[in-house]
This record gives structure tokens, sequence and C-alpha cells, in this order.
């Protein structure tokens, strides 16, 4: 695989049991790119081995004035520098290829499964952390899967070069046969000590980044009661836990690294002082002691890898770990689309409530509880929190068709819709039925200032449509964030259409030209609303009340407000001790009042 043929068609399926068992099956499944870059980087550590060889034999050419040898080392020393060269080249190339593809495949299988749960996804992992794994921890991943090939190089130079050693001069290639490996053994007993700080590092860091995201998601509402300073006291501890982790894990290291600088002198020594000795008694020549010793000074290169390896498996096993939890997580009812791709239609219906919005009408719901009535919404778009009877579109099970199939049938749209960053060209560049237009869905959903905001905004911009929106739409209000995402909602032009408070964020007197904008512009399509606004009620053609899971009453808002007292107390918020003042059902029961009201403030205006 090469970069340039990224991203993948198919990332695959992972194993996601453990975090090692991962990284195993990321490994296979770049066999390809590994073994190429096993074979350069043995080339290129092979080539700077054997260049103690050369050294020695041009010095011993030298002792023995032989001018043949001589040439024939400089001959040798130019094909190791070009085997060097061109090895170290390539070797880079293909590890940095192994790291960015295994990066690309932890990302597109991160997306995969994120599109796969929707929202569901943010109630099992907290936000912060999906969003270490797909930066941070995807960079960590992608570094042990490069940095394996290039260790197991070192590995087989290390064992050619000790074989070599033994078979050119025993007496000393012992000594380095035996003591190499006591260099690369010397630090296991540190490792599993600096694998613990260095976990400890990372799970402060990820909570420290969970909190950092929670806290700049929520800044306008901090901001809004005054409690930012306190959100940023909690991240400047967090912080500072991270950076004492940071610091303990990095002595640690630091001694691993101090030890791998030690030893390898120590041996250095001891290889000198036999050397010496056995070249007074003329058991070597001086040629053969310069070979081991500079053998054995070049031997520190492959032996840092050993160190590396350790680090980077260190670092990315809980990396590992917390991409292995993520993409473990499956739908509460995924049957794995045992029917065609088929897109029904029909009415709809949830036999756990009992809840039917029937085909081509409007359905207006009425919770008391919003996360019960969030998680109903979730479960009549076929997202279902928890495992249960599959809800039906025109008799079929959504769990029973494929999940692009379920997702073009039924669109739900959140309480909290996200924008993402782009022109607002881009941001309704959805897939659509075609049936409505931008200019339609917008105007529906009241865009009108929205749109003269975002041209003022951008001066460059001749055409609304090309101004920028920034990131989450941070730039707009809450309400004209909320009617760019029905807009959005709108265009598609789905089957089904399920809104979760559309239009909590906005006024009353938008609210009532919103209600009139999609019920024009969804006639005879099947619309949910999740809501108690009246001015909505009073837009649907069926009303329904689900209390304590179950629906309670059906009817038309002006009937369920005099006939229902659950539905009276959560449309008028009315209580047992404190009850809706006097005239205030007259004032739910139509728009008239609303209207009325319209033409005094005018009045009062020209006054």
């Amino acid at each position: 695989m090469q970069i340039q043929d990224l991203p993948y068609p198919d990332p695959g399926v992972p194993d996601a049991r453990s975090g090692p068992r991962f990284l195993w099956w990321l490994g296979r499944n770049q066999l390809g790119g590994q073994f190429k870059s096993l074979a350069w980087g043995l080339l290129h550590f092979v080539a700077v081995s054997a260049l103690p060889f050369c050294v020695g034999l041009g010095v011993q050419s030298v002792v023995d004035r032989s001018g043949a040898r001589l040439a024939l080392t400089g001959g040798l020393m130019v094909l190791c520098g070009v085997g060097v060269a061109l090895g170290e080249t390539m070797l880079h190339r293909a590890a940095v290829t192994n790291w960015i593809t295994a990066a690309a495949r932890v990302q597109q299988l991160l997306a995969r499964k994120t599109a796969q749960l929707g929202a569901a996804l943010t109630r099992r992992v907290a936000a912060g952390e999906v969003v270490a794994v797909s930066t941070g921890d995807v960079e960590k991943i992608g570094w042990f899967v490069e940095a394996l090939s290039r260790f197991a190089a070192a590995a087989l130079t290390v064992v050619l070069v000790c074989v070599g050693l033994v078979v050119y001069q025993p007496a000393l290639g012992v000594i380095v046969a035996v003591g190499v490996p006591a260099l690369a053994l010397a630090v296991l007993p540190l490792l599993p000590r600096a694998t613990r700080r260095a976990d400890f590092q990372r799970e402060k860091a990820g909570r420290a980044t969970e909190l950092a995201s929670d806290t700049v998601a929520g800044l306008r509402v901090l901001r809004g009661i005054g409690g930012e300073e306190l959100f940023l006291d909690r991240y400047r501890r967090a912080s500072q836990e991270v950076r004492r982790a940071a610091v303990r894990s990095a002595r640690m290291w630091s001694l691993i690294s101090a030890i791998q600088v030690l030893l390898p002198g120590l041996l250095l020594i001891a290889v000198i002082w036999q050397g010496v000795h056995l070249a007074r008694d003329g058991r070597i020549t001086v040629g053969e002691l310069v070979t081991v010793y500079s053998a054995v000074m070049l031997l520190t290169y492959p032996l840092r890898h050993f160190t590396e390896i350790a680090m980077a498996y260190s670092f990315s096993r809980p990396s590992a770990k917390r991409a292995a939890r993520v993409l473990s997580l499956e739908r509460a009812m995924d049957s794995g689309g045992s029917r065609s791709a088929e897109v029904p239609q029909g009415d709809l219906y949830d036999p756990a409530t009992g809840l039917l919005a029937p085909a081509g009408r409007l359905t207006a719901v009425v919770c008391g509880d919003p996360d019960a009535a969030g998680l109903l919404a979730e479960r009549l778009g076929g997202h279902p929190a928890e495992e249960g009877t599959s809800v039906l579109l025109g008799g079929v099970p959504l769990d029973e068709l494929p999940l692009g199939s379920a997702r073009t049938a039924v669109l739900v749209q959140d309480k909290d819709p996200v924008l993402l960053s782009g022109s607002l060209r881009e941001l309704l560049d959805v897939p659509s039925s075609g049936a409505v237009s931008a200019a339609e869905a917008l105007a529906a959903a009241q865009c009108g200032d929205v749109l003269d905001a975002l041209a003022q905004g951008a001066l460059d911009a001749a055409d609304p449509m090309d101004a920028g929106i920034t990131e989450r739409g941070r730039s707009l209000s809450g309400g004209q964030r909320q009617r760019l995402a029905l807009a959005r909602s709108l265009i598609t032009d789905p089957g089904v259409l399920v809104l979760d408070e559309p239009t909590s964020a906005v006024d009353s007197h938008t609210e009532a030209r919103i209600a009139d904008g999609v019920r024009s512009l969804r006639a005879g399509r099947t619309t949910v609303v999740f809501t108690s606004s009246p001015l909505l009620l009073d837009h649907a053609d069926r009303v329904v009340l689900v209390h304590e899971g179950e629906v309670a009453a059906v009817g038309v808002h002006r009937e369920l407000v005099h006939s229902e007292p659950r539905y009276r107390a959560v449309v008028t918020r009315e209580t047992e001790d404190e009850p809706a003042p006097r005239g205030a059902l007259e004032k739910l029961e139509s728009l008239d009042d609303l209207k009325k009201l319209e033409k005094l403030e005018e009045i009062e205006e020209t006054a």
C-alpha cells in the first residue's frame, strides 16, 4: 500500500479484543510494507556494520605495505557507503509509509465506527477520549508499526555482527557475543516500571484533553453563569498533574538511555583491554584489534533501536487499548442488515412505547423528561441505546435494513446538532432527494437574518452561500445555529424526519413562522417533532403524550390541553402547588393571540 493509494477501499475488520491484539492485527495487515522496510533496514545496518571490517582491513594493508589490498579496501568502503546511503533513504521512505498507512487505517476505522454509532457514541465514550484517540493515539500507534521493522532489522544485524566477530576473531568475538545480548537485556527489569509511568501519563493527558474539550464546548454557558474560572482552575490542576507524570516518566526513560550508553562503554573498555593484551602477545594483529573495536563502537547504533521499540510499545499500548475500546463498541440492535437495501415507506411505529407516526402527517411528541425524549428520538431513527424490539417503518424492522438504507429512510436531528466548518454552500451540500432546494429549506427555517449576518461578516464573499462558517458555528448564536441545522435537515427531504426540540433557542415569533414553514415544506411527508412548545404543537396533525415510557394520550393540542392534566403540566409548566395563570389555556389554543400581540407591538413602535 502506497500513500497515494489512500484511503483504503476497505480498512478491514479489526481485532479489538485488546490493545496488543489490535497492534498485532495492524502489523499483519501491513506485511508487505514491513518486509520492504526490513529489507532496506538490513541493507543499511549491514552496510554500516561492514565499515569496521573495511577499516581494519585498510589498517592492516598499510602495516603490511600492500597497495592491492588497500585499493580493494577503498572499493569496499565505497560500496558500503552506497549501501548506507541507499539503505537509509529507502528505509526512511518505507518506514514513514508504514507509519502513515497504519495511522490512516486506524482513522478510517474510527470514522467508520463513528458513522455506525452516530449520536450513541458520545453516550458511551467521552467526547474528549474520542478526540484523543483520533489524534494523539493514532500517531503513537503508527509510531510502533513504523519502528517494528527497523527493530527487526537492527536485531538481525546485531546477530550477524556477533557471529561474524566470533568467526573473524574468536578471542574477542566471544566477549562481544556474550556482552551485546547482556546489553540488550539489561534494561528489561526497568521496562515494566517505565511502561506503568507512561500509562499513567497518558491517562492524565487523556483526562486533561477531555476536560479541555468539555470546557471549550460549554464556554458560552460557562461565561453566562460566571463559571469559566472554576473550570480553568480544574484544567490548571489537571495540566500540572500531566506535567508531574511526564517528568516522572521522562526520568525513567532517561535512566534507560543512560544505561544504554554506560554498558556499551564498559563493554568497549573490556574489549580494548583484552585486545591490547592479545596484540602484545602477538595473538591478534593491529588490523583485527581495530576491526573489533570499530564494530563494538558501531553496534551502539542498532542497539538504540532496542530502546526505541520499548518506548514505542509502552506509549502505543495504552493508545491501542483506547482505540480498541472504541472500535469494539457495537450498535445496541444490529442484525447486520439481513434484508435487501430497500427504503421502506409507511407508518413509523415503536412497539416499545406504542408511538405511531402516520405516514405523510406531522406528529408532535410531548415528553416530560428531555433525556427520555432524546433517547426515543434516537430509537425512532434506528439508533437505540439499549437492546429491545426494533422500530417498524411500513412494517419493516429498521434493524434488519442495511445501515445506509435505514438512515436514508429516517433522519434524526438531535437537540444539539453540529455545524462543520466551511462555507454555507458546503454545509448544505448533503445527500438529498433533490426535491427541496437550498433556498426553500433556508426560507422554511427562517434563516434570512442568518444569511444577512454571514454576508456582513464575510466581505470577500459576494454570495452569502459562500460565506464561511467557523468550527461548530461558534461565530453564530444558538438560534442561528439551530436554524441552519434545521435547513440542512429539510434539504435532505427524507421519507421520515425526526426533529428533537428544533426551535428551543429561537423566539416565539420566529418559532411560529418556522412551524408554518416546516408544515408547508413537509406536506405529504412523515415528520415527527419532539417539543413542548404550544406554537409547534398547534400546527401538528397529531399530538402524542409519552409518559414513563408509554403513550398516555393521543389527540390534537387544543383537546389535550383541556382534557389531559399530565399534558397540560408539561406544556404550561403547571404544578399542583402553582396552577397555570388565568386565561393561559385560552392563549395556548391558537396563534390568534400571538398575531394580536404582534399587531400591538407594531402599534406601540409606531407611536
